[in-house]
């Protein structure tokens, strides 16, 4: 069966990216269908695929992470406007695949990111 994963890893702290809200859509020309919102758990993963299932269609799709907020709550110092408040990965998925994992390598000014497995 398809389905989406990802996970957040704190590069800035060396830890799990533990409460980051992620959200997921569906791009559909100019216009972004939501489809998932979750909050990554202790491990830095969400408890359940983004997408799994006959939802699983292929097509492009938009994985935003709020990193802003996790960092803010964290009490690190950020600028006004923080130089990355949503990180927002553009995919594009095809549903003849078994799954897709998407990690996040994340800090308050970068990040880095890849189809795992």
């Amino acid at each position: 069966m398809a389905a989406l994963t990802t996970h957040v890893l704190d590069a800035a702290h060396g830890c799990p990216g533990q409460g980051i809200r992620v959200e997921l859509y569906r791009v559909r020309g100019q216009l972004l269908e939501p489809l998932a919102s979750t909050v990554t758990n202790a491990d830095g993963r969400c408890d359940a695929p983004l997408l799994e299932g006959e939802a699983f269609a292929s097509g492009v799709y938009q994985l935003h992470f709020h990193a802003g907020d996790y960092y803010r709550a964290r009490g690190t110092a950020l600028a006004e406007p923080a130089f990355l408040d949503v990180v927002v990965l553009r995919v594009g998925l095809d549903a003849r695949q078994n799954h897709y994992h998407v990690p996040l390598l994340l800090s308050p000014y970068s990040y880095s990111t890849y189809r795992g497995s």
